[in-house]
């Protein structure tokens, strides 16, 4: 079954990584972006093919969720744009929202089976779309949009994430786990702190009760140690022994 891809605009850190992770553990959809502004969430739609937009409506600095639900669908036919799904703490929206045009509406606190109930709707009623899947970072004060083919590790960062690319190193604003859970098909958790793309492993070195994982993106000067946990050393040894091209050590 094809995941349906969804973006998320809220504001609020600890609101938009709990939705994310509620996404996720439904199986049912990817998230490639979380946004923190109306300004942010165009430069998305714009660049990428989404399933589905899940929209705060109270944004900082007086920003609307609803203006950007309002003028994505008065400037695209139905065919050429995602589905938006209302996610905030109040119900006094839920007029202008369908009247916009918006699938559904949940009620914070979220809960698993409302946001599953959701996704399930809108993947009966649409078939997800083709093209390219892309992950959304952040530049400085912009975003770029990163093919998962030219991404080689995801590192913990504070409250959010590094993406380390061919690209170079962006902000991601999505916890590790939310990342794992989304494109953990192609990444392995080889330490709390990391996610890589074995790919463009090289060698892994072990001495002195430490094993880490080198990863080289083809110029020996960008050669990058990774730490492995000592849990997940004896498994990532074992694949990697069974890969053309590598040279566990």
């Amino acid at each position: 079954m094809t995941r349906l891809r969804a973006l998320v605009l809220e504001d609020e850190w600890p609101a938009r990584n709990y939705l994310v992770q509620l996404i996720e553990e439904t199986t049912l959809a990817d998230v490639v972006g979380a946004v923190a502004s109306v300004a942010e969430a165009r430069e998305a739609l714009a660049a990428l093919q989404l399933d589905v937009v899940f929209v705060d409506v109270q944004l900082c600095a007086g920003e609307n969720g609803l203006d950007l639900v309002e003028s994505t669908i008065s400037s695209h036919p139905e065919s050429a744009r995602p589905a938006f799904v209302l996610a905030t703490a109040h119900s006094r929206h839920a007029k202008r929202a369908w009247e916009l045009g918006v699938v559904d509406h949940l009620l914070k606190p979220f809960s698993e089976e409302r946001v599953e109930a959701c996704l399930r709707r809108l993947m009966s009623r649409r078939p997800p779309r083709s093209g390219l899947f892309r992950v959304v970072a952040r530049r400085k004060r912009g975003l770029v949009f990163l093919d998962p083919a030219d991404i080689w590790a995801f590192e913990a960062s504070d409250r959010s994430s590094l993406v380390h690319s061919r690209l170079g190193k962006f902000e991601v604003d999505l916890s590790l786990a939310s990342i794992e859970a989304s494109l953990g098909r192609t990444l392995m958790r080889v330490h709390r702190n990391w996610l890589v793309n074995l790919d463009i492993a090289r060698a892994l070195e072990r001495g002195d009760g430490e094993t880490v994982l080198l990863v080289s993106l083809g110029n020996e000067s960008e050669r990058v140690r990774i730490p492995v946990s000592p849990d997940r050393a004896p498994a990532l040894r074992a694949l990697l022994a069974s890969a053309t091209g590598l040279h566990p050590t």
